[in-house]
């Protein structure tokens, strides 16, 4: 069976891969993103998705998933990134959502430099939301969660690379 790696552990980004890609041997690897724990630009954001996945082994597919902030105009939005590098060593890039987060989000995140995470715990009194529940839910009334943004990214970035071999 061939070889699958995301440069994470979280399980919603593992889980996502795996069920995307159920027919390869996924393998979730501890990778650094090269990039502060708050990524506050799409170009950080896709840099640290890209560095994962550079930083994974050779021998399959690697996947880097990446989650973070960018600001546009004086609104901050929740953004995600993900690169596929294949056996080749060709690149996939695909971006994910695009939703608007309440000002005292982005006042806590510029001003008191803390992750989107931890804002969310501390505003919604849970803990861990990034692993347990997710800040995507929370702003669309779990319509949408965070394993579903990293599918979407996913078959986008599989997509691109099942169309060039085609």
């Amino acid at each position: 069976m061939y070889n699958v790696y995301v440069g994470s552990t979280n399980i919603v980004k593992v889980n996502a891969v795996k069920k995307v890609l159920p027919e390869y041997n996924i393998v979730a690897k501890v990778v650094n993103s090269g990039v502060s724990l708050q990524p506050l630009s799409d170009e950080e954001t896709i840099a640290g998705a890209k560095t994962r996945a550079e930083n994974l082994p050779l021998d399959g597919l690697r996947i880097g998933l990446e989650a973070g902030v960018n600001i546009t105009g004086n609104t901050m939005f929740l953004v995600n990134w993900g690169v596929l590098i294949d056996q080749n060593n060709n690149y996939y890039f695909a971006g994910g959502t695009r939703i608007p987060l309440p000002e005292f989000i982005k006042d806590k995140i510029l001003n008191d430099k803390l992750e989107l995470a931890e804002v969310m715990d501390e505003y919604f009194k849970t803990s861990d939301i990034k692993h347990k529940k997710d800040t995507i839910g929370f702003f669309t009334n779990n319509l949408v969660k965070r394993i579903d943004i990293f599918m979407h990214i996913v078959k986008l970035l599989y997509g691109q690379y099942k169309k060039k071999g085609s």
